[in-house]
């Protein structure tokens, strides 16, 4: 029951602060009409609530499967079957997660079958690449500096209007189920590296997992050519709470749905594994079934919430604040949105509390969550530049990763793990279900073209935290070099005067 207060205090503080915000601006720059007002404050409660069962829920049960799963492939001295698991994990995980449907349907020209299985290939092949890296204790900067140069030569040949929904997969992919899952997976393939290996191995995977994605759209835009299409997004006419007691009634056993599709395969993988290797007690099966439980109830009223709720609410904003004369108010407006809608993605959460029990509270949780914050309001406000001037991603992102890719070289290893994993973690269902919806908004709104200028948030909002969460670790590495040299230059003092008093004495 403690857990559960601390949890939902915690949900409270990410979520209401974007709750205010939205409030204020209905009622200044951005006046919405009354239905879509209690829509959105009921959607707040239901995401409060459900981000308080999913953050416990996938602690006492997702996690412990995957540290488990992780710790059993990493000690086969084989690698072949270990390969065959992991890609196998990825792609099971990615099919079922919920955010690859609203991929899909933004690729319209692409079956949506085609799409989702070949996102998963993307994400199995790439988790097998992890494995490898871990295995073999490969640089995980030199990776992606490889990969990431593959990205943006494949982008070059890609359709212009394809490339910021490519770039978008990478992020939208790891979502809430792949995140803690894949990341509980490295810290149990870690545990198999003593020393100073064992935490930088921890982070990575998510980072890897989050470029197959973008690799696997980037090929099918290139092969189909597909021409662009633009479906209209219909807004629920709700005129009391009624109505928006029973838009939530209608909606709720299809994310019921969505989310049972989503966590069967997991605990399909559970109940094989148990089956297999006997790992868990009667008292660890019971705990981690009960944290299924909480999963599912707590990512069915978060995502019921942020699609009925916000997703209205993050279009009307967008739009009337671009069609007023306060149109460049978009830029700061998106930043402050930005700024606080980060803390309210339930993988947050599971990051931070990771980094900090990894790093033994060397790097703790409030620096990560100002690291990100700072790191999302940043690619909000280029992301809101962008529509507001017709620039390409291409600079952008060639601009972006190149300098978190240069930080990387000199910056502790653990840093650039963490970095690149908090890059798919920051852009989660509240991106894609309030701030894509915003940005989608004020383009239709400033007659620009959805496909290349709002599509795109994603790709940056995933981008940025790479940079600060860097720059939070090469800033923390030379504090520690000035100590290190202060607390050398202090003992050398000491050493003298030791030596002086001895002379004396002789």
């Amino acid at each position: 029951m403690q857990h559960l207060f601390s949890s939902v205090k915690e949900s409270l503080q990410s979520v209401l602060p974007i709750a205010a915000i939205v409030i204020l601006l209905s009622i200044t720059l951005s006046p919405l009409g009354s239905g879509v007002v209690v829509l959105f404050l009921f959607g707040t409660i239901l995401l409060i609530g459900g981000m308080s069962f999913f953050t416990i829920g996938s602690s006492i049960s997702m996690e412990p499967l995957g540290e488990g799963l992780g710790s059993a492939i990493g000690k086969r001295g084989k690698i072949i079957l270990p390969l065959i698991i992991c890609f196998v994990l990825g792609a099971l995980i990615t099919m079922a997660e919920p955010d690859l449907q609203v991929l899909a349907q933004q690729v319209p020209s692409i079956p949506n079958l085609v799409l989702i299985l070949s996102v998963a290939v993307g994400v199995g092949v790439f988790l097998s690449v992890a494995y490898i890296r871990a295995k073999k204790g490969l640089s995980l900067s030199r990776l992606l500096i490889i990969f990431y140069a593959v990205v943006m030569i494949l982008a070059f040949f890609a359709p212009n209007d394809f490339i910021a929904t490519a770039f978008d997969s990478g992020g939208v992919t790891t979502g809430p189920i792949t995140v803690p899952f894949i990341m509980a997976l490295g810290a149990g393939l870690a545990i198999n590296h003593k020393g100073k290996k064992s935490g930088e191995n921890s982070f990575g995977l998510v980072a890897l997992c989050s470029i197959g994605p973008i690799l696997s759209v980037l090929v099918l835009s290139i092969c189909y050519n597909p021409h662009p299409t633009t479906t209209e997004t219909i807004l629920p006419e709700v005129f009391n709470t009624f109505d928006a007691i029973k838009l939530f009634l209608i909606e709720l056993p299809h994310y019921a749905k969505e989310v049972l599709v989503a966590l069967l395969p997991i605990v399909a993988v559970f109940i094989i594994f148990q089956l297999i290797s006997k790992r868990y007690h009667l008292h660890q099966i019971a705990r981690i079934s009960v944290g299924f439980i909480y999963t599912y109830f707590g990512l069915v009223l978060f995502l019921t919430g942020a699609n009925v709720g916000f997703m209205p609410a993050g279009k009307l904003i967008g739009a009337e604040i671009a069609s007023s004369d306060y149109k460049y108010m978009l830029i700061p407006i998106g930043m402050i949105m930005g700024y606080f809608v980060v803390s309210a993605e339930p993988a947050v959460h599971t990051l931070k509390r990771q980094v900090a029990e990894i790093t033994n509270g060397a790097i703790t949780q409030k620096a990560v969550g100002l690291a990100l914050s700072i790191g999302v309001a940043v690619s909000v406000g280029i992301a809101m530049l962008r529509i507001l001037t017709g620039i390409p991603i291409i600079p952008f992102m060639i601009v972006g990763y190149s300098v978190s890719l240069i930080i990387s070289y000199f910056v502790p290893p653990i840093y650039t793990g963490i970095a690149f994993d908090s890059g798919g973690v920051a852009s989660g269902p509240m991106t894609t279900t309030f701030m894509l919806p915003f940005a989608v908004g004020a383009c239709e709104m400033l007659g620009g073209n959805i496909m290349t200028d709002a599509f795109g948030i994603v790709a940056m909002i995933a981008m940025t935290p790479l940079i600060t969460i860097q720059v939070l670790g090469l800033s923390g590495s030379i504090h520690h070099r000035r100590m290190l040299k202060k607390a050398r230059a202090e003992f050398s003092a000491i050493q003298d005067e030791i030596v002086f008093f001895d002379g004396e004495d002789e």
